[in-house]
């Protein structure tokens, strides 16, 4: 038995592909692995998404890069890879697959091309990004994939069929992944996050004109044994531990962030 080393964390030397991180928890889980030591790459699906991202990342003091490169599109997503082999002078050790998008309509409102755009985004992206890192994680001898799953891996909800859909196929190719490389040293878990504090959801979270909260927040405080929102920071510890060498024999985990509401039953009506 070998004794336990706070260096198992350490990202030192490692280089990280994060998709979809110019904001919220992309960026969040960028910043804690550079904080862990690792270089940063990221992509984003426009110039002018990118370049924000690249001013919020210099604010914050991280030297990261940036490329425009659309996860859907498999002939982009290889020639990012080269991008990152010719700055990085290596291929990519840790890949997290943040890059998503939700659209909240009826299923029986939904246009196919508005399924398949939710579908190719969540869950082909992932596929296509990871296709592209692993023969560089296998020449290596070791990797680490993170996929970003959600609560709808496990539940659905009203207005988010193929979100959930897409994410409960996510959780599948998660344990594939490992099912099929986890003999190359490389692991694929995911981190499921439940309900998060961000900007997109402050509206929610307002207070009403009598001071009472906001319907849609007092359903999520109910369902929460933790009794509030999770923050990105709360997603940051669990990314640094699945990328690091603390991880290396967990496989085909999905660890859900969520303050408890998949254990819990919910409140007795009074």
């Amino acid at each position: 038995m070998t004794g336990f080393s706070m260096d198992n964390f350490s990202l030192k030397g490692k280089v990280a592909l994060v998709t979809g991180a110019s904001y919220g928890i992309g960026f969040a889980i960028a910043s804690a692995l550079a904080a862990a030591g690792a270089e940063i790459a990221f992509n984003e699906i426009s110039q002018t998404a990118m370049n924000k991202g690249l001013a919020s990342y210099r604010e914050a003091g991280i030297d990261a890069h940036g490329y425009v490169a659309d996860v859907t599109d498999e002939q982009a997503v290889n020639d990012l890879l080269l991008d990152i082999e010719k700055d990085f002078d290596t291929t990519p050790d840790i890949l997290v697959n943040n890059a998503g998008i939700i659209k909240r309509i009826p299923m029986l409102e939904m246009s196919v091309a508005d399924w398949r755009q939710v579908v190719d985004i969540d869950l082909t992206g992932p596929f296509i990004v990871s296709k592209a890192v692993l023969p560089g994680m296998i020449r290596k001898g070791h990797g680490k994939i993170i996929n970003i799953c959600s609560m709808m891996s496990e539940l659905g909800r009203e207005t988010v069929s193929a979100y959930a859909a897409a994410k409960g196929g996510l959780k599948m190719l998660t344990r594939n992944i490992c099912s099929e490389y986890g003999e190359a040293n490389i692991q694929c878990n995911a981190i499921g996050p439940g309900y998060i504090a961000t900007p997109q959801t402050a509206p929610l979270r307002e207070r009403q004109a009598d001071g009472s909260r906001h319907p849609f927040d007092q359903f999520i405080i109910a369902k929460t044994p933790a009794a509030r929102w999770g923050t990105t920071a709360d997603l940051q510890g669990p990314a640094v531990f699945l990328a690091s060498d603390a991880s290396n024999f967990v496989n085909g985990h999905v660890l859900y962030v969520d303050g408890g509401i998949l254990a819990y039953i919910g409140k007795q009506p009074a």
